[in-house]
């Protein structure tokens, strides 16, 4: 359950502990549901490395649908249920809690935990939980997670991934990193530095590969790293441009932009056969692929009309039509995993946000106020939208829930900050 991906190095690649980005919470919903996570008991001679308790309460405050109880608030630490008092809680205006134990055990940590409705004073979840030789932040992720589920109906995904590319320095100095970290910015590493420019990382369905555009050979190619294996590979190049890579379901198919007949167009690369297909050909400069999820249609960016707007293409029929129409500049269109929500960079008289459509309505609602933000990455969840944006003139990462309504940022120690893209579900 608790098992993480294994990461072996491969030539070209270093998995190093650098600076980490945190979220900072800076708009929530108006009426959050109030939750008191009690700090958890330890059974144990020495001090945990991790606190379970603060990591799950910052988790579900980080999502901005909840509101937590100050522990200095708490009149009691109960760690199961015949030592809780509801009305003492139900005073204090919490509607949920949690209660735990950690205890040593045979393969790490041993874990109970106990989540309440306050009101009815009925317990809705509990689990014992074993480690099983996981990092205690996963399973403060997990049960986050649970947690989460157990209250709004919608999968938690505290224990998903986020990749990003920072870049730190000026002129010959300056220096690119891949970086990796949790959803929360926690365990940041660095997958690959380099000297060049490093675009469009991406994640598999499975979340098992990641594919990113390296300028490390002078020119950009096309890579894929398999984590499990380590194993790194570049994809066949072409003159030109060789860019914005995005997987089909299948995880057997990359959507690529090739200029390789000068002019940018998306072409369907085929990673078992290594056949190559091209998107019905247009003048204009089609870039961005998405694919939808059931992997019929591409959704693409293109300068067709005269400036950008977001279109699809059905693969089998060759169809091509245009999804956005309000506003004169909308592109990086990315997907629900429901199909349901587009977002999209879009762009209006103060400058560029994040914002997002209902697909068949084509309602469209603007997220964001600050005005140069790029690169939107849908948690797989569908909850939460991350992108690059500027925070006093330094690239950072921000995010928020898709009705607008929570709204944080990820500032970090390592430069600039860029291109974020989350995992999928990673168990």
């Amino acid at each position: 359950m608790f098992k993480r991906f294994c990461i072996t190095l491969a030539a070209l690649f270093s998995l190093s502990v650098n600076a980490e980005v945190f979220v900072e919470v800076v708009e929530g919903i108006e009426e959050p549901t109030h939750i008191a996570v009690v700090p958890f008991g330890w059974d144990g001679e020495n001090a945990l490395a991790e606190d379970v308790s603060a990591i799950i309460a910052n988790d579900l405050r980080q999502s901005g649908m909840f509101k937590l109880m100050a522990e200095q608030d708490m009149l009691s630490s109960p760690e199961q249920q015949d030592q809780i008092f509801f009305r003492d809680w139900r005073i204090s205006g919490n509607d949920y809690m949690l209660v735990g134990s950690l205890k040593p055990s045979a393969t790490g940590v041993s874990a109970h935990v106990e989540l309440f409705d306050i009101l009815s004073e009925q317990k809705i979840w509990a689990q014992d939980i074993d480690s099983e030789g996981a990092s205690l932040r996963d399973v403060a992720h997990y049960i986050a997670d649970q947690v989460f589920q157990k209250i709004t109906g919608i999968r938690g995904a505290f224990s998903t991934q986020v990749v990003y590319v920072t870049a730190q320095g000026r002129g010959d100095s300056r220096k690119y990193r891949l970086q990796m970290a949790d959803s929360d910015g926690a365990r940041s590493q660095t997958i690959l530095s380099s000297k060049e420019p490093i675009m469009s990382p991406t994640w598999s369905r499975d979340g098992k590969k990641l594919a990113y555009v390296s300028f490390e050979t002078d020119k950009p190619v096309i890579y894929i790293h398999h984590w499990e294996t380590g194993v790194r590979q570049s994809i066949q190049s072409f003159k030109g441009l060789n860019g914005a890579p995005a997987w089909d379901p299948t995880g057997n198919k990359l959507a690529i932009v090739l200029s390789k007949d000068g002019n940018p167009e998306i072409y369907v690369l085929n990673l078992k056969t290594g056949s190559l297909e091209r998107t019905p050909r247009h003048y204009g400069i089609d870039t961005e692929p998405t694919w939808s999820p059931d992997g019929r249609s591409i959704l693409f960016t293109s300068d067709r009309a005269g400036r950008a707007q977001i279109y699809s293409v059905d693969l089998a029929t060759r169809v091509t039509k245009r999804l956005t129409f309000k506003g004169s500049y909308n592109s990086r269109g990315r997907l629900t995993q429901d199909g349901r929500f587009l977002t999209m960079v879009h762009q209006d008289s103060s400058g560029y946000h994040i914002a997002v459509q209902e697909l068949k309505s084509g309602n469209l609602r603007i997220l964001t106020s600050s005005k140069d933000d790029e690169s939107p990455s849908i948690s797989p969840n569908g909850v939460v939208v991350m992108y690059a944006t500027k925070q006093g003139g330094k690239g950072v990462l921000a995010g928020g829930s898709l009705d607008g309504k929570n709204k944080f940022t990820m500032p970090s120690s390592l430069g600039e900050v860029r291109e974020p893209a989350w995992s999928p579900f990673l168990n």
